[in-house]
């Protein structure tokens, strides 16, 4: 298993807000959901992605954005167009002054404007869980991610604005897996476009000896790992796994390890039925103890504290 793709298979897209916004110029919303991570591309229209106290990115016909959360921005069709309506946390849409838009706008499933067509059509599709895997994947982000049309190419938003719109039996998973779909292949497109900019987790993917060693950490976690039976699967000698793992990582592989098991004991600690004994023990710790003191030693709170903290932050987005 590669680094992005376990980074990924965490946090899917599950009941994902999939949403065709039709507008006429002049046009302006303004995005406060806090939603952790937002999947934009214009179909039909330009227009033009506002991030509090940065530079507005373009978005044109065909091109695609990621917009990473929680902090607000706004999206219109020029950077200086004043907003018309308000995107709150739930996805309640209102005026600037506070008058609710949700049904007025409402133009049938899942599309929703002052009216059913216009000169601007805008997909999007908002990641509404807080997720600790899918944490680790959006510090490697910036801000605003955007390809342009020209620079890649795939059916994926064509076959969602076809799906967007139809409400038969278990669309909404089918919704949900085409927006992941287009998120890994976005991503994996700007990697390997960036790679300057990637992270070095991704980078380090491609080296022959650190990328196996990554992919066995990340397939077998609760392996109970050293850097010599580690080496010893790789082929390497432990001081040559070592050397290289941290000149191309950042951090030495039990580190990097121990880092891993505890983001994936985050995300475990969200599933309300999950005992901390079972956590430890799928992410390699031999009980709730041993992981309850590595998470605290690393993190700088308790699992319980963590898992109170992250349930308000639910009940809030």
């Amino acid at each position: 298993m590669d680094a992005l793709t376990a980074l990924l298979a965490g946090p899917r897209a599950r009941g994902a807000f999939l949403l065709r916004s039709v507008f006429d110029p002049p046009w302006s919303l303004r995005i406060e959901d806090r939603a952790p991570l937002t999947v934009l591309t214009t179909v039909r229209g330009d227009g033009w992605i506002v991030p509090d106290g940065a530079a507005p990115v373009p978005l044109r016909t065909g091109d695609l954005a990621i917009v990473r959360g929680p902090e607000p921005y706004t999206v219109a069709d020029r950077p200086d167009t004043p907003p018309q309506v308000v995107i709150h946390p739930g996805q309640v849409s209102a005026t600037p002054a506070g008058e609710r838009l949700c049904e007025a706008f409402d133009q049938g499933v899942r599309t929703w404007g002052p009216a059913r067509d216009a000169a601007t059509v805008l997909l999007s599709g908002t990641y509404q869980l807080h997720g600790e895997v899918g944490g680790r994947l959006l510090r490697a982000l910036p801000p605003v991610l955007r390809l342009g049309a020209e620079e890649w190419s795939s059916p994926l938003v064509a076959l969602l604005e076809a799906e967007i719109d139809r409400d038969e039996p278990g669309q909404e998973a089918v919704l949900d897996r085409l927006l992941d779909l287009l998120l890994i292949s976005v991503l994996r497109r700007w990697f390997a476009r960036d790679l300057g900019r990637a992270p070095a987790w991704y980078r380090a993917h491609a080296d022959p000896l650190v990328g196996r060693a990554l992919g066995l950490l990340h397939s077998a976690p609760a392996r109970a790992w050293t850097v010599q039976a580690l080496a010893a699967e790789c082929g390497a000698s432990r001081a040559a796994l070592a050397r290289r793992f941290t000149e191309l990582v950042g951090e030495p592989p039990m580190a990097y390890l121990t880092d891993w098991r505890l983001t994936q004991a985050a995300d475990l600690l969200a599933e309300p039925d999950a005992t901390l004994d079972a956590v430890a023990r799928r992410v390699g710790y031999g009980s709730g103890f041993t992981l309850s003191a590595a998470f605290k030693r690393v993190r700088g709170i308790s699992p319980q504290r963590f898992r109170e903290l992250a349930a308000t932050e639910d009940r809030t987005a």
